[in-house]
């Protein structure tokens, strides 16, 4: 289906939607289609549609951060975006941290930080962020640190899972723009 075939949601029909142009990101097999929606019309504009290929995809590593612990990449980055895999709390030396959720919780985020710089982006560029954690006992001690790194406010899953690797407590990935 085409971009400009998509009808403009009804919530922005309201008073307040004349400040909103919604952006729909739609991929289909290989093609990557931005389309941008004026809410005071049904017209949309199509901005880029491309083809991606696996060379569009380059690898990230930073000694910055800690190697990763299995068979992936520290980040993988496209011309549209940067997939940070999930960072746990260990050193770039490969130390694991110690202490309170808030200090691994930190950790996290410097990792983060670190494969972000690498690829030539930064916190306040990620646009969507997933947490796990070991129990949900530790959401708002994870909490507290985590919005101090992410003032922006991405959007953002947090969910609690049975085991993480190497037994952490908190995992973050996350997914930024160039």
């Amino acid at each position: 289906r085409d971009c400009l075939s998509q009808q403009r949601p009804q919530h922005l029909d309201g008073p307040d939607s004349t400040s909103f142009i919604l952006t729909y990101i739609r991929a289909v097999v290989g093609n990557i289609c931005v389309c941008q929606t004026n809410p005071k019309s049904s017209q949309s504009t199509v901005h880029l549609r491309t083809k991606s290929t696996m060379a569009d995809q380059t690898i990230i590593f930073t000694k910055d951060a800690p190697a990763p612990v299995g068979p992936y990449s520290q980040a993988i980055k496209t011309p549209t975006a940067i997939y940070c895999s999930g960072q746990i709390p260990l050193t770039a030396e490969g130390t694991m941290v110690e202490g309170s959720i808030a200090d691994k919780t930190k950790q996290c985020c410097q990792n983060l930080e670190a494969v972000l710089k690498e690829s030539g982006s930064s916190i306040p560029k990620v646009v969507k962020c997933n947490i796990f954690l070991s129990d949900m006992a530790h959401f708002a001690e994870m909490n507290s640190v985590y919005e101090q790194w992410f003032a922006h406010k991405p959007a953002r899953s947090c969910v609690a899972v049975k085991t993480l690797p190497k037994n952490v407590d908190v995992e973050i990935e996350a997914i930024a723009l160039p």
